[in-house]
């Protein structure tokens, strides 16, 4: 993935996010189950979707722990 792929995920809301999330996590059901099934050619796309996953809930906790800060600063 590339920085630019980054960035547009930085751009999305947090409900954008969840939703890229949700897709994110059937497109590795539907590789997986093609992996054992052996219909799956490039099998690196099993790392890649695993590594968008990841990102994906990086960035939501990142969000979530920098708005947990911020009202814990305003208090």
């Amino acid at each position: 993935m590339s920085s630019a792929d980054v960035q547009e995920l930085r751009e999305k809301t947090n409900e954008e996010l969840v939703q890229d999330l949700e897709e994110a996590h059937q497109a590795l059901f539907n590789l997986r189950f093609q992996a054992s099934t052996r219909q799956l050619e490039d099998v690196s796309q099993v790392k890649r979707a695993r590594r968008r996953i990841a990102r994906i809930k990086t960035l939501i906790r990142e969000r979530n722990d920098l708005s947990n800060f911020e009202v814990q600063t305003e208090e």
